[in-house]
């Protein structure tokens, strides 16, 4: 018969056992060898990977191995998952994590991965309250169930060296770090309360800008999407700060140092 003390010794090796073995098995991951031909694939399909410190190398290359670790990958309507799939998308969200101190997108458990853009379903709630049901064709979407789901043809076309400013990838991963703050709203989790001042006045007055330029059909440096609402704006705000970040920096300062802040990165350095 088992007595008190034996009872908690073995629960207390249970609970030891439950938080520790998890930590074990994910060092033990970090620790393996970035094998040669996943740095190939890095190197073929984001270019600004070769060009970027070596520190920031090994960065990317820890926070990947852990994304892979962590993160399970799904191929819809007949897709096949392959290295060069799981790669490409882990460097390229990875890439928003780099000198940060942050877990590796905590709430995400699973990336559905279709070969083009995806039919999903849409309910509309209208004037008077008349609800319509409709589809929507997307090439990527981030949910906050722990889903990101993406088409691989889409996530291929900014695998090249001349950076448009799109970047579905980094579109629907700046979703998940807007989500980590309960809500996605446009405001990711900030350090303090300044810092939240300071990125509410600036994205604020840098939103409304963008609307006024989509209502009037002027140029700008951010895609008109970024227009339809704050968390949308955020996200488009990330794929130019990445994709065409001389340009974000020359128009629009205030907002990019916002995004440098926060992603304590200066892409200018890679370009």
């Amino acid at each position: 018969m088992m007595t008190l003390f034996g009872i908690f010794t073995v629960t207390l090796f249970g609970l030891l056992v439950a938080f520790a073995l998890p930590k074990f098995l994910l060092q033990r991951a970090i620790a393996r060898p970035f094998p040669a031909h996943f740095s190939k694939i890095l190197r073929k399909n984001i270019p600004v990977y070769s060009r970027m410190p070596t520190d920031l190398q090994l960065q990317l290359k820890r926070l990947i191995k852990q994304f892979l670790y962590e993160k399970k990958f799904l191929g819809c309507d007949g897709f096949e998952i392959t290295d060069e799939v799981r790669l490409t998308i882990a460097g390229k969200a990875s890439m928003l994590l780099l000198n940060r101190s942050t877990r590796v997108y905590p709430d995400l458990k699973m990336i559905l991965v279709y070969p083009s853009a995806f039919i999903a379903p849409r309910i509309e709630t209208g004037v008077g309250g008349i609800v319509t049901h409709g589809n929507q064709t997307l090439s990527g979407e981030s949910w906050s169930d722990g889903r990101v789901i993406l088409a691989w043809d889409h996530v291929q076309k900014n695998n090249g060296n001349l950076p448009d400013g799109h970047d579905v990838v980094l579109h629907e991963f700046a979703h998940q770090l807007d989500s980590e703050s309960g809500r996605t709203n446009g405001a990711p989790l900030l350090n303090n309360k300044a810092r939240y001042r300071s990125w509410s006045e600036t994205m604020s007055r840098e939103f409304a800008m963008l609307q006024h330029s989509a209502e009037t059909q002027t140029e700008s440096v951010l895609d008109y999407y970024g227009a339809t609402n704050p968390a949308e704006f955020f996200a488009v705000a990330t794929e130019t700060f990445f994709e065409k970040t001389t340009q974000l920096a020359r128009y629009h300062p205030h907002l990019f140092d916002q995004l440098r802040a926060y992603y304590q990165v200066d892409p200018r350095d890679w370009n």
